[in-house]
């Protein structure tokens, strides 16, 4: 998901497709501590996407503030 749809998005929605990508990431995490992840790279995509949920979250708190 680029940034373009996630400043479509609302604050709830963004929160919601955080935790989602958390728990997406906890599991990539322990199927690699187990043997079982085929796709390594998923790892690093995971973690990128919540980091732009988090700044496209950041950016609306900023805005709002002002």
């Amino acid at each position: 998901m680029n940034a373009n749809e996630l400043r479509e998005k609302t604050p709830d929605q963004l929160r919601e497709e955080l935790a989602n990508l958390k728990k997406e990431s906890f599991n990539l995490r322990f199927q690699q501590a187990t043997g079982q992840l085929e796709n390594a790279s998923r790892i690093r995509e995971a973690r990128r996407a919540a980091a732009r949920v988090k700044t496209i979250l950041n950016e609306k708190a900023k805005s709002a503030a002002e």
